[in-house]
C-alpha cells in the first residue's frame, strides 16, 4: 500500500527536470538594443551600414556592445535602456527614412538552453513595455481615389448617353463638369442623379459655359471613411498575425488614427516595417503607340531594370483588393514569383481586359508610402527635420498577354525571394484601404513596467509565504510536502507559459497568485481527509490511502468547474482578460498535477511500506 511504480516516479522525475529547464530562461533578462532593416525585403544589410549606425552612436556619446548583421537586420546592444529612444533617434537621422531603426529586446539565452527549444516567458506592456505605433489614417487619399474612379465612369456614362462635355476635371475633391449647352447641361445633372448617387451635383454658369459641379455627400464620406479604417484594422491584425507577435493590441483611436501595441520580444524592426507598409497592386494595360490621352509614365522597380521607364493607361484592371491569396515561389527559371488568386469579381474584370489585348502589355503597378526627412522650422524658429509622406508608384512587372487571364496567374519580375515573400505576405493579409502614416513610436512606461514586476513578485511571494507558514504550522510534515509541491506548481507554470509563448500581464500576475491559493486548495481536502480516516480508527497506511483516493472526486469537480470559466474567460475576453485567464487555466492544470501526484509521490517515499507509529499531520 502507498506505493508507486518506478515509472511513475520516473515521470514526475522527467517533469520536474523540464519544467527546471524551460523555465531556465527567465533568469536572463533581455538586453535594450536597436534593430534596423530596410524598407524593402530586398535590401540587404551589411557591415558599412552597422558602421556608419556605430559611429553616430559614438558620436552621439550612447554607449553600446554586441552588435551583430545577418544580412537581412543589424542589431546593437544597448548598455542603458533609457538611452534607448535617443540611440534610435540619432542611427535614423543619420541613416535617413530608407531605413527602418525600431526598439527591441535582445535575448540573452544561453546557446545550449535556446538549441532544447528554451525561451523566456514573453511580458505584457504593462510590465516589460514594449513598442507603441500611432498610426494615422490618410482618409483623405480615399475620397481622392474613390472621386477619380468616379470621374472616369461619368466620362463614360456621359459620352454613353451622348451628352457632349467639354471638359471634365478633378480638384480639391470636386467634380467639375463644364457645356457648351443649357440642355446638356440638365441632361448631366439628372444622370449624375440618377447613375451616382453617392455624388451630388450643383449647377452654374461660368460665362458662356454650363458647369455641373458635383460633390460626395456628408454620409458617403463618412461610409467611405469608416470602411478605410475599419479595412486597415482588419488588415493590420492579419499581418500582425502573420507575424507571430503574441497577444498584440490594433485598435481604433478618435476617427482617423490606429493604435498598435506589440508586447514581450518581437523583431519590432520587421513588424514597423511590415505594418507600415501600404502596399498595393494595380493591373494596369500599357499604353498603346501614339496614344496620348489617358496614360501615365512609371519607372521599374527591380535593380535590374533601372532607370527604365514605361507608359501604362490611367484605367485601372484590377487593385490588389481583388486579390484572396498570394504565395512566394519560383518559375522555371529559378526566379522569384508570387501566385496570384482572384476573388471572382477581379477574375472576371481580368478576364475581361486582356482577352482583347493579346499581345499587348500587362504592367503590375507596386503602390507604396513613403516618407523623406525635410528641414523644416518648428514655432520656435529652430530647423529640424520632419518625416514628409508621399506616395512613389513603380512597376514590378511588365509582361505580354499570350493568352486570356483568370481568377489564377503569376507576378514575375522580382529582385529577390525576399521581396516575393514579402509582397506575398502583404497581399494575403489584405490591401490597406487607406495610406497610413507614423505619428508617434514609443516604449510603453519601462519604468512603470520594473514597478508593476516588483509590486507582482511581491504579491506572489507574500502570498507564497504565508500559504507556506500556514501549510507548515498547521499540517506538519504534510505541509512541507504541499509547500515542495507550491514551489514546483510555480516552476511548471513558469515553465509551460514559456513553451507555449504566452504573454505574462499584470492581470496574468493576479491569476498566479490565485493558483497559490487554489493549489494548496487541493491539498487541505486530502490532508482533512486522512485526518478524518485517522479519526474514525482507520490504520495510518490505510489513511493515507483513503485520503488521496476519496478526495480525488471533489478535487476534479472543482477544479474542471474553475477551468470551464476560465477558458470561457479567454474566448469572450480580449487583452489583459485574456492574460488572467491563460494563467488561471495553465495553473490549474499544472497544480493538479503537483497536488495529487506531488504530494503523493513524496508521502509514498516516506511512508510507503513501512510500519508508521504517529504520523506528522
Amino acid at each position: 500500500m502507498n506505493r508507486y511504480p518506478i515509472w511513475k516516479y520516473l515521470l514526475i522525475l522527467l517533469v520536474v527536470i523540464a519544467g527546471f529547464i524551460y523555465a531556465l530562461p527567465n533568469r536572463y533578462a533581455p538586453d535594450p538594443a536597436i534593430q534596423l532593416s530596410g524598407q524593402s525585403g530586398s535590401m540587404v544589410m551589411d557591415e558599412s551600414l552597422m558602421l556608419q549606425a556605430t559611429a553616430a552612436l559614438d558620436e552621439a556619446g550612447i554607449a553600446y556592445f554586441g552588435e551583430r548583421v545577418n544580412g537581412k537586420s543589424v542589431l546593437i546592444r544597448l548598455r542603458d535602456a533609457e538611452q534607448q529612444l535617443a540611440a534610435k533617434s540619432v542611427v535614423q537621422e543619420a541613416l535617413g527614412l530608407d531605413y527602418v531603426v525600431a526598439l527591441n529586446l535582445a535575448s540573452n539565452t544561453p546557446e545550449w538552453l535556446a538549441d532544447l527549444g528554451g525561451t523566456p516567458m514573453k511580458l505584457g506592456l504593462d510590465l516589460s513595455g514594449g513598442v507603441h505605433f500611432l498610426l494615422q489614417v490618410d482618409t483623405a487619399s480615399v475620397i481622392s481615389t474613390h472621386l477619380d474612379t468616379r470621374l472616369s465612369e461619368a466620362k463614360a456614362a456621359l459620352r454613353e448617353a451622348r451628352i457632349r462635355y467639354k471638359s471634365a476635371s478633378l480638384k480639391d475633391q470636386v467634380l467639375t463638369f463644364t457645356f457648351t449647352k443649357e440642355e446638356w447641361q440638365d441632361q448631366a445633372t439628372s444622370l449624375i442623379r440618377k447613375e451616382f448617387r453617392d455624388l451630388l451635383p450643383t449647377q452654374s454658369k461660368n460665362g458662356s459655359l454650363f458647369v455641373v459641379s458635383a460633390t460626395m455627400s456628408t454620409t458617403a464620406v463618412k461610409e467611405k471613411e469608416e470602411y478605410a479604417v475599419s479595412q486597415n484594422i482588419t488588415t493590420l491584425r492579419k499581418r500582425v498575425n502573420e507575424l507571430g507577435v503574441s497577444e498584440p493590441i490594433v485598435q481604433r483611436q478618435g476617427r482617423d488614427r490606429i493604435i498598435v501595441e506589440l508586447p514581450g520580444v518581437q523583431d519590432t524592426a520587421e513588424a514597423k516595417r511590415i505594418i507600415g507598409k501600404t502596399a498595393n497592386l494595380e493591373f494596369r494595360l500599357e499604353a498603346k503607340p501614339g496614344q496620348i490621352a489617358g496614360r501615365e509614365e512609371f519607372a521599374f522597380r527591380s535593380e535590374s531594370d533601372q532607370g527604365r521607364l514605361a507608359w501604362l493607361e490611367r484605367k485601372i484592371v484590377i487593385s490588389g483588393d481583388s486579390v484572396t491569396n498570394a504565395n512566394a515561389g519560383y518559375d522555371e527559371n529559378g526566379r522569384a514569383q508570387v501566385d496570384i488568386t482572384l476573388d471572382a469579381g477581379g477574375g472576371r474584370a481580368m478576364h475581361y481586359a486582356t482577352r482583347n489585348n493579346i499581345k499587348r502589355g500587362l504592367g503590375v503597378l507596386f503602390i507604396e508610402s513613403k516618407a523623406r526627412l525635410e528641414m523644416q522650422k518648428n514655432e520656435a524658429g529652430e530647423e529640424v527635420s520632419v518625416a514628409v509622406p508621399y506616395v512613389e508608384k513603380t512597376i514590378i512587372s511588365l509582361a505580354t498577354v499570350q493568352s486570356a487571364l483568370g481568377v489564377q496567374f503569376r507576378i514575375t519580375g522580382l529582385d529577390s525571394p525576399g521581396e516575393a515573400s514579402e509582397l506575398a505576405l502583404l497581399l494575403r493579409a489584405g490591401a490597406l484601404a487607406a495610406p497610413m502614416y507614423f505619428v508617434e513610436e514609443r516604449t510603453i512606461g519601462p519604468s512603470l513596467g520594473a514597478e508593476n514586476i516588483s509590486i507582482g513578485v511581491k504579491s506572489v511571494q507574500l502570498g507564497l509565504a504565508i500559504v507556506a507558514l500556514f501549510m507548515l504550522v498547521y499540517y506538519r510534515v504534510f505541509g512541507l510536502f504541499a509547500n515542495l509541491a507550491l514551489g514546483l506548481n510555480l516552476v511548471l507554470l513558469i515553465a509551460a507559459m514559456s513553451l507555449l509563448g504566452a504573454t505574462l500581464t499584470l492581470p496574468g500576475i493576479a491569476g498566479i497568485v490565485l493558483t497559490v491559493g487554489m493549489a494548496v486548495d487541493a491539498n487541505v481536502l486530502i490532508f482533512s481527509r486522512i485526518r478524518e480516516e485517522l479519526k474514525n480508527g482507520e490504520t495510518i497506511q490505510g489513511a493515507i490511502h483513503s485520503g488521496y483516493d476519496r478526495a480525488f472526486v471533489s478535487i476534479v469537480d472543482a477544479n474542471v468547474t474553475t477551468l470551464i470559466v476560465a477558458v470561457i474567460l479567454y474566448a469572450v475576453g480580449s487583452g489583459p482578460v485574456q492574460g488572467f485567464a491563460v494563467t488561471l487555466s495553465l495553473g490549474i492544470l499544472t497544480s493538479m498535477f503537483t497536488a495529487i501526484m506531488g504530494t503523493r509521490a513524496l508521502a509514498n517515499l516516506v511512508y510507503g511500506g513501512r510500519n508508521v507509529e504517529k504520523l506528522w499531520i
